[in-house]
């Protein structure tokens, strides 16, 4: 039997997909790895370079099928500040601190550590804890996946 392969992320229509596969943001970040789909299809992703895959992405199997990805809820921290300058001294703090951060109009979303709780709580944020897909900016040098959303 052929080993499925996985070389492509596209776009996919609602109910283009066989399947799905579940992954939190770190593990979505990949390149190259033996996945397993949620129904149990064993495919080596395979793509030219690391990339983060988003919350609806389409992974192209070798035979033509098609699985979804679907982002994990993750513990994270939900931050809001006291308005737009609030929200810009906040992202800069946690920037400032390489702190992986995605950004929203009016909120911050940022993996739960209580170090950096502290810190926003101190200049003046309001920060909830929730579950939910985390899909972080990307670096100033690579990984641009923070212009596309998919939600």
């Amino acid at each position: 039997m052929t080993r499925l392969i996985a070389t492509s992320v596209i776009a996919i229509r609602p109910g283009g997909a066989t399947d799905s596969i579940t992954l939190d943001e770190t593990a979505r970040h990949r390149r190259r790895m033996s996945m397993t789909s949620d129904n149990g299809i064993s495919f080596l992703l395979d793509l030219p370079e690391a990339r983060l895959l988003h919350h609806g992405d389409g992974l192209e199997l070798s035979d033509g099928r098609i699985i979804e990805v679907r982002a994990a809820p993750e513990k994270l921290y939900l931050v809001r500040p006291t308005g737009s300058l609030h929200l810009l001294r906040l992202a800069w703090h946690l920037g400032n601190r390489h702190c992986p951060s995605q950004l929203g109009e009016d909120h911050i979303l940022i993996r739960r550590d209580h170090t950096m709780r502290t810190m926003l709580e101190n200049l003046g944020a309001n920060v909830e804890e929730i579950e939910a897909s985390f899909d972080p900016e990307g670096g100033a040098y690579g990984d641009h996946h923070g212009h596309h959303h998919h939600d």
